[in-house]
């Protein structure tokens, strides 16, 4: 699998094998991420499987990934998300058409993307693929939020700092009566 290379003004100028080129000091590329509703309304968390390269273990949303150079994001959600988690999904929004991050885990690795952000409706069942998800719950997306405020480290940089731009994962205070 290949990701798209990006120069600094997020255009793309080439690709690069996925697995060769995060490491230390990962060129900006690609990516996108999504988050899962079901039909009560609770948002979909995934624990990333100890076999994944950067961050092993680490609870964060739903899913992410790279579409290949030929692949538009919708194609590559859908994709990833039967790859991933054995799911069809429908709704497909973009929310955050500009996010972007760098962040390094404690290996080392860097991710270094222009990765929008999704959300999206499961239409199935989920069969998740262990050597991608470890552990997944669905939940409150209110209490995803506090959780995110309360333990940061114990998600995904990227989905701390996602959640802190969406608005349903805001914790509401209860009004002064």
């Amino acid at each position: 699998m290949d990701i798209v290379l990006l120069d600094a003004a997020h255009r793309r100028v080439g690709v690069a094998p996925k697995l060769a080129t995060h490491h230390e000091s990962t060129p900006l590329h690609l990516a996108f991420s999504c988050h899962i509703f079901n039909a009560e309304g609770k948002v979909l968390i995934t624990r990333r499987a100890l076999s994944k390269k950067a961050w092993p273990g680490v609870w964060t949303n739903s899913f992410c990934g790279h579409p290949q150079p030929e692949e538009s994001f919708k194609q590559a959600i859908i994709r990833h998300a039967l790859h991933e988690l054995g799911a069809h999904l429908t709704e497909i929004k973009v929310l955050l058409p500009d996010f972007s991050y760098r962040a390094t885990d404690p290996q080392g690795i860097v991710e270094n993307e222009v990765c929008p952000v999704y959300t999206a409706v499961l239409t199935t069942d989920l069969t998740p693929n262990p050597g991608e998800v470890m552990d997944w719950q669905w939940a409150d997306p209110q209490d995803i939020g506090q959780s995110l405020k309360t333990t940061p480290w114990a998600f995904s940089p990227w989905f701390v700092w996602q959640a802190e731009q969406l608005d349903f994962y805001q914790v509401k205070e209860p009004s002064d009566v």
